[in-house]
């Protein structure tokens, strides 16, 4: 499962840190376009996980795993080729529906396997994650000389290539197969009841339209900045290399020092925090040329991206547990797909209204402001977590009582 994310990573992550620079230099689309389109496949995404995560403790984790790989290989593929909006929608949705599929299905077996250990278990798992959001943009740097399409391509042929892969050698796993189901909208009226659990989803939204920015907001200014694409590379680079090689050390001193909500919160405050730097920064012009100014400039704009990193090393594995734990053991897929619901829907509308305050702050000369409203999201999201963990909500639960089938 780790081998199988590390894979999935490297071909989505050779692509798409360079999605928004094709989509407003090559194909000169206005910033709200480009928003528009990376949120459509994170709202097909997150916006279908339920849907995902419903199928996946239904019908075992494999078969949705490897259709999400196949719709990948079409989204892919399309990207490419595509030069108009619906087009450029259309295959963004594909792409996203595909994740809306494995997604859920590989967190649920995961968790699983992972039995007691599941906070140490996705800390692992994010090292191989990070290991794919490392290795990626190097290698679609590379083929980036050749054309944007090279990059699509060849990525859609790794899919391929996975989809063979695990349809051969992936173990079938069904997430709870000796227990009887009940109906599905039963399933889904038990979790909408479990209320804790609903408020913690509210709560986190706001920090997923955050980590969105290093494919939004992150990587248009690495671009203003230094000019062309090596400034992303090295951006998705320092942020890979962190996580794989701190993460595991990371979160064990965490989980030795503060419970998981203290955690959570303490990571979502850095996580506002790691804005700062550029909106100090927000009046900087573009690097003359030579690369000592290309690597000042640039500075800001790494700082902020290894402060973002170090605050999802800090939540990430405690905010998989703590899902976990407010769902309880059968229905870990269906819990995972609502949550990833919910953050699909701010992820979307986030990154429409960040490329509209990108867009406003050119106009204006208050380039400042999306990332001081960036900031206030974190902290908003701080408190939220904060005022639920004092009120007892992310205590270890029983799930709900079950609906009647």
């Amino acid at each position: 499962m780790l081998v199988n994310q590390l894979s999935i990573n490297i071909g989505f992550y050779m692509l798409m840190p360079y999605l928004a620079g094709h989509l407003s230099g090559t194909l000169a689309l206005a910033a709200w376009a480009v928003g528009l389109i990376l949120g459509a496949r994170n709202l097909s995404q997150q916006g279908m996980f339920l849907i995902g995560g419903s199928l996946a403790d239904r019908l075992g984790c494999k078969p949705l795993i490897l259709a999400g790989l196949g719709l990948r290989v079409v989204g892919f593929g399309l990207l490419g080729f595509a030069s108009s909006l619906p087009m450029l929608i259309v295959a963004s949705l594909l792409t996203g529906l595909a994740g809306a599929l494995f997604n859920p299905a590989v967190r649920a077996y995961l968790a699983a396997e992972a039995g007691d250990r599941k906070t140490e278990a996705f800390a692992v798992f994010n090292v191989f994650y990070q290991a794919g959001i490392l290795a990626g943009p190097l290698v679609g740097l590379a083929l980036l000389g050749a054309s944007f399409r090279w990059v699509c391509v060849t990525a859609a042929v790794l899919f391929l290539i996975l989809f063979v892969l695990q349809a051969r050698a992936l173990p079938a796993r069904q997430t709870d197969a000796a227990e009887p189901r009940q109906r599905l909208l039963a399933d889904w009226r038990q979790m909408t009841t479990n209320r804790p659990f609903l408020l913690f989803s509210l709560a986190m939204a706001g920090s997923y339209v955050l980590n969105f920015q290093v494919y939004l907001a992150l990587p248009m200014r690495a671009q203003e900045q230094a000019g062309g694409q090596v400034g992303v590379a090295v951006m998705f680079a320092v942020s890979g290399l962190l996580t794989v090689a701190g993460q595991v050390r990371l979160t064990a001193w965490a989980k030795a020092r503060w419970s998981p909500s203290e955690a959570i919160v303490r990571g979502l405050w850095l996580m506002a925090a790691a804005f700062l730097p550029l909106a100090v920064t927000a009046g900087l012009g573009p690097a003359a040329p030579g690369w000592v100014s290309a690597a000042l400039h640039l500075t800001p704009v790494l700082t902020s991206t290894i402060l973002l990193t170090a605050a999802t090393m800090i939540v990430y594995p405690f905010e998989m547990a703590t899902i976990v734990n407010l769902a309880g053991p059968r229905l870990v897929g269906t819990y995972y797909g609502l949550y990833n619901t919910i953050a699909g829907v701010g992820i979307a509308a986030g990154n429409l209204l960040t490329g509209a305050a990108i867009d406003a702050g050119r106009e204006s000369g208050l380039d400042a402001l999306t990332w001081i409203a960036l900031t206030a999201i974190g902290a908003a999201c701080a408190v939220a977590v904060a005022m639920l963990a004092r009120s007892g909500g992310l205590a270890r639960t029983r799930a709900p009582a079950r609906a009647g089938s």
